[in-house]
């Protein structure tokens, strides 16, 4: 009896073993789109431009849209173990959440100091975010004579240019200029304003992040052979659809300027095919969907066009989709 149960004991460690073996290794580094609604206006079923890296028991943050912090706790990821944040530019719908961020975060004491890498000018949004969170910390919880942490020694802000390059715990992380803005190569204005994205080398797997783009030669060179394209994609036309309901007296001038933006500043379905193409990337997850209400045949549209030119595979994600 005693030597049957062995004998099946031996043969079920056996099969778990082989259903192991032949099982697929999972990533170590996750990807979790926090928010994916392309700002500035808000949307009912999408939060703004954010996401989270998980690596190796850490996270990261990789622009920090309105409702971050919210994203985060439905994420199941405690800003406690947030280490580092990315951010890809400065307009408002991916910076928005920041002081939400640091906020909470200081006044739930999370120990240690968060660093904050972004393109000029982060250095300037920070010291204003820790100008505001003076008062409530001098306040504290109203008991008199308690000690306090200057707001000032709970962050780091580090700048980044194109070509920077940053050495973390168990990756890397390489940050390429892009064609979000349209000044002139070293003008004072490109000097000023730069919008960046980001190549994680992890160590099973490579993630580019657009951010907000163009069409840019540089972004293709970051995302060389990339295992996953999280790409920014825009459709003009509901976009700006969505515009004229949010802004319905918006000054003609003022939307030829938007308009103009949208074109030229950001990738149609298309032009995210023709990136991922070139690239050589063999996946592709869309964010930054403009169009909120888009229905599920716009989705699949959008696939479609994205398909004229990548042949791998594609998704259009949600928020808190995991990658």
């Amino acid at each position: 009896m005693r030597g049957w149960m062995y004998s099946l004991l031996a043969v079920s460690l056996s099969a778990s073993a082989a259903l192991s073996a032949n099982a697929a290794p999972q990533p170590v580094a996750s990807f979790i789109t926090l928010g994916t609604m392309g700002g500035p206006i808000v949307s009912p079923e999408r939060s703004q431009p954010a996401n989270v890296l998980l690596h190796a028991g850490n996270a990261f943050l990789v622009d920090v849209g309105d409702g971050t912090a919210g994203q985060l706790g439905k994420a199941g990821v405690s800003l406690g173990i947030v280490k580092a944040i990315f951010i890809s530019h400065l307009h408002f719908d991916h910076a928005g959440g920041l002081a939400a961020v640091l906020g909470l975060r200081y006044q739930t004491t999370v120990p240690g100091v968060v660093t904050i890498y972004g393109p000029p000018g982060t250095q300037q949004l920070v010291a204003g975010i820790v100008a505001s969170m003076q008062p409530a910390s001098e306040a504290g919880y109203g008991l008199p004579g308690a000690q306090r942490i200057a707001p000032s020694d709970t962050v780091k802000v580090i700048e980044l240019q194109d070509g920077s390059r940053v050495e973390l715990d168990g990756f890397t992380v390489l940050a390429a200029q892009n064609s979000h803005y349209s000044f002139a190569p070293g003008s004072a204005e490109d000097q000023r304003f730069k919008s960046l994205s980001f190549r994680f080398n992890m160590p099973d797997r490579s993630i580019v992040y657009t951010g907000d783009t163009g069409p840019s030669a540089a972004v293709e060179r970051l995302a060389k052979d990339v295992d996953l394209l999280v790409s920014v994609m825009i459709d003009v036309e509901a976009t700006l659809a969505n515009v004229r309901r949010n802004s319905p007296n918006m000054p003609a001038a003022a939307l030829a300027g938007v308009t103009e933006h949208l074109v030229k500043h950001h990738l149609s379905p298309v032009q995210v095919g023709e990136l991922a193409a070139r690239a050589g990337a063999k996946r592709v997850v869309v964010t930054h969907v403009v169009a909120g209400n888009a229905t599920q045949a716009d989705i699949d549209r959008h696939v479609s066009e994205i398909k004229r030119n990548f042949n791998g595979a594609v998704t259009i994600a949600n928020d808190l989709q995991r990658f």
